[in-house]
């Protein structure tokens, strides 16, 4: 076990007892400072489920419940997560920028977030408020969509009816072993290890309320191709080099005996803070000036989920908004 590890085992345990000590958050602070309260957290889980269903809430072990959540409103948790390549075999260019979203320049710490230049991460974060701000439009547009699509399925399948197929002479078939290279690896014994076929790995994703920092956190639980468990090393191959055993490290999940890699939640409440700032100023500047217009809070959790494809860019978790 390395020094770091060693560190990390006894943060958490710290972490645990402090945030068992700390107060429960009664009153609003979201646009001030970024947090959320439980009854915040549990609104924002609503309009996840609502608005992605691949999230679902869960009530955890019975003696580990908090009993400022909703019994059955514990955690959330999206499952078998598709992640199609490794964080570090991901390769940058000219087009693909990271850009660092906050950065402390009185401590010249780089800690900051960054937004990666995974596909799923809008870059403009006007571009994310105007989507969730335009959702019933855009949700009659799809309806729209869906009706053309009908109408052109119809008139195809009418065109298809009409026409004669021709059935290929057997003869003409080519035999099944002769389409295959010697070489080809899709011919490859099923129980060796060939760098040509794609290996997907899947996770459980879950989100839970983290009471010291007033903010949801993310834990992941990663699977191989064969369905077993990824060790800690393998995780963290899926993981952004920069945050590996500093921003996410292993640790007890609090609603379940399992140990999990978790994406710590020391900034997240800074990070989102900013996040909404500069949306609102965004939509403000795209609307109209008053004081109703920018973010409510139950949009906080799409929000989130935005700023950790930063941390796991390869994990597929996010279809709340298209890219």
């Amino acid at each position: 076990m390395s020094v770091q590890d060693v560190y990390n085992n006894l943060f958490s345990t710290f972490h645990s007892m402090r945030e068992y000590l700390a107060p429960v958050l009664k009153n609003s602070r979201f646009k001030d400072t970024g947090c959320l309260t439980p009854e915040e957290f549990v609104a924002a889980g609503e309009f996840l489920v609502y608005k992605c269903p691949t999230w679902s809430w869960e009530g955890g072990l019975d003696d580990k419940k908090r009993d400022y959540l909703p019994s059955d409103k514990q955690f959330l948790v999206t499952r078998n997560v598709p992640c199609l390549r490794r964080a570090v075999q991901m390769e940058y260019t000219n087009d693909d920028v990271e850009t660092q979203l906050i950065h402390n320049q009185d401590t010249n710490d780089d800690d900051g977030w960054m937004y990666t230049h995974s596909s799923r991460v809008p870059t403009v974060m006007a571009d994310i408020a105007h989507t969730m701000i335009g959702d019933e439009d855009e949700e009659e547009e799809e309806k729209k969509e869906m009706q053309r699509r009908l109408e052109n399925l119809t008139v195809k399948d009418d065109k298809e009816e009409e026409e004669e197929e021709e059935i290929p002479d057997l003869d003409d078939i080519p035999d099944m072993e002769d389409t295959f290279e010697e070489d080809d690896p899709a011919r490859a014994d099923t129980h060796e290890v060939n760098d040509k076929i794609l290996q997907v790995r899947t996770y459980d994703v879950f989100i839970t309320y983290d009471k010291y920092y007033q903010t949801p956190r993310m834990w992941l639980f990663g699977y191989d191709e064969e369905r077993r468990p990824l060790t800690s090393q393998q995780v963290f191959e899926d993981v952004t080099q920069d945050y590996v055993k500093k921003t996410v490290t292993i640790e007890t999940h609090p609603h379940l005996n399992l140990s999990l890699a978790s994406i710590h939640p020391c900034k997240h409440a800074e990070v989102m803070k900013k996040i909404i700032e500069r949306m609102g100023d965004g939509v403000n500047a795209g609307l109209a000036s008053n004081e109703d217009t920018g973010i409510r809070v139950d949009q906080y959790l799409i929000i989130f989920l935005k700023f950790m494809s930063s941390v796991v860019p390869t994990i597929d978790y996010d279809h709340t908004i298209s890219a």
